[in-house]
């Protein structure tokens, strides 16, 4: 499902207009960064929770040269599924 297809769904369950819908979607994106940066993490009991994790700089390796790149740490994002998602897919 695209974020166009997800937005016209919020519009049609909740009886919102698409501009409406599409504001609600956004606030909750960024409602999930936030709180990413804030907390390092987002749950959604029952249906998601989001984690930020610390990655440590490594070194890598380019496979068409062999040449050994370096990659900088980062913040990475792992999405662990709830029970109640869990249970809705089985």
């Amino acid at each position: 499902m695209s974020k166009t297809e997800l937005v016209n769904f919020i519009a049609e369950e909740a009886g919102l207009t698409k501009a409406d819908a599409t504001r609600a979607y956004d606030a909750m994106v960024k409602g999930i960064e936030k709180g990413l940066k804030a907390e390092g993490k987002v749950t959604l009991t029952g249906f998601l929770t989001f984690t930020a994790k610390k990655k440590a700089a490594t070194t890598a390796r380019n496979p068409r040269t062999g040449e050994t790149v370096p990659v900088p740490a980062r913040t990475a994002v792992t999405i662990k599924a709830g029970s109640k998602l869990k249970e809705a897919l089985n």
